[in-house]
């Protein structure tokens, strides 16, 4: 197995750069193809005093679309074509102008999505739903921190590991980087709350699995002593600095989320690292 389409998502100037230093590399290394989705939005027509639509108004927002996404098509290509890489740009217009949600049918025939994280202060991209694109599009999607230094080379991997299939499905769509790692760590979460496993049997499993595909991995069990389950993650990797993290993305009822969070929210707003998550 391994990743021979990769879906970009070109949110905007400010992170097309950062993305494909990361995009790059991994397509070189896993000799893919990659292909660039970019998103404007849809201009909307006011009306003039005489109640018609100004069609100045939107003839001005669609030449501004079209430059700007050209700008970034650019780019792309001309980055893509100096490192050799095989590689497509693909445009458009949609209400939202969200690059992530309207690279959702390209996304799904891919091997691979590849994301910037959202900043937090909003003023690195447009806010693109990042949720929508993890939740909806079907396949495994590679984010990268909008802060920390941009690496393609994973050589210690964290897997946050609680038997759930999320969980499961994560590691096995990673299995290309993990089996590329000359260290991964399986970390387990409260092990003795997990009522269909003996405690010390949780992460065992897997990672004789594993072991099958020439990995070799430590099990690492820690209580949350009262923290979330994604703080407890932060504050491990914090200490244990993998080169990626990888886990199963997981969803609650929407006020259960709004109220408490989750375990992905958390990671996806305040990522230490790069995240490959699968739902």
């Amino acid at each position: 197995m391994t990743f021979k389409t990769i879906v970009a998502v070109v949110q905007g100037e400010k992170d097309e750069d950062r993305l494909l230093d990361c995009v790059l590399p991994l397509a070189n290394h896993f000799k893919s193809h990659v292909i660039g989705v970019h998103a404007e939005v849809m201009p909307v027509s006011y009306t003039t005093p005489m109640g018609f639509p100004d069609a100045e108004f939107i003839q001005i927002s669609s030449e501004r679309n079209v430059k700007r996404a050209a700008e970034l098509g650019q780019r792309y290509s001309a980055r893509c074509l100096a490192e050799g890489v095989s590689a497509e740009w693909r445009s458009m217009e949609s209400f939202s102008g969200d690059s992530a949600l309207s690279s959702l049918s390209s996304a799904r025939s891919a091997d691979l999505i590849v994301a910037v994280q959202s900043n937090p202060d909003g003023d690195s991209i447009s806010g693109a739903n990042l949720e929508g694109l993890l939740f909806e599009a079907g396949r495994p999607v590679l984010f990268i921190p909008y802060a920390a230094p941009v690496t393609a080379t994973f050589r210690k991997v964290l897997i946050a590991w609680n038997g759930s299939k999320e969980a499961a499905r994560a590691v096995f769509d990673a299995l290309p980087f993990i089996m590329d790692a000359d260290e991964t760590e399986i970390l387990v979460v409260d092990a003795e709350e997990d009522a269909d496993a003996e405690s010390e049997a949780v992460g065992t499993e897997i990672a004789a699995s594993l072991g099958r595909h020439g990995v070799h991995a430590t099990v690492v069990n820690e209580k949350s002593a009262g923290l979330s389950v994604g703080t407890v993650i932060e504050n491990h990797a914090a200490e244990a600095k993998p080169d990626l993290i990888v886990m199963g993305a997981y969803s609650h009822s929407w006020l259960r989320e709004f109220l408490f969070g989750g375990t992905t929210r958390t990671l996806l707003q305040s990522m230490p690292v790069p995240t490959f998550m699968s739902r």
